[in-house]
């Protein structure tokens, strides 16, 4: 398996991450577990901010793992900068995930148009 294919695998659960945080930080206790989307809309500060990384993070991760798919299926990238795409990709959501909960929102939209743009990269270099 490439190292492009375990980002994906990475990035599947990295919003999940972001949940932990949001409970975590919000206080949750398994009695919460009855309506835990509920909760989680109440929630407020960083407890609302890791929410809504989580929330991004299911919204960027299909376009992410189509790239990656396109790109393997293609096979005219390089395989090292397919990989390379997606450790970037990787670090970019991180760093996302950093800024949203440091409340740094202006570097936050700006990784996150790296991490999109990132996500571009996969096709063109597969062009």
């Amino acid at each position: 398996m490439t190292v492009a294919l375990w980002c994906v695998l990475i990035a599947i659960f990295l919003p999940y991450l972001c949940t932990v945080v949001a409970k975590v930080a919000g206080g949750y206790r398994l009695s919460d577990n009855h309506d835990p989307r509920d909760f989680l809309e109440s929630l407020n500060g960083l407890a609302r901010r890791a929410h809504a990384a989580q929330l991004n993070g299911f919204e960027v991760t299909p376009a992410f793992v189509a790239a990656v798919l396109v790109a393997h299926l293609v096979g005219t990238a390089e395989l090292v900068t397919v990989n390379v795409l997606a450790v970037l990709f990787i670090t970019s959501r991180l760093l996302y995930i950093i800024c949203y909960l440091a409340d740094w929102a202006i570097l936050r939209s700006l990784v996150w148009f790296v991490g999109m743009g990132l996500i571009v990269s996969f096709f063109i270099v597969s062009v």
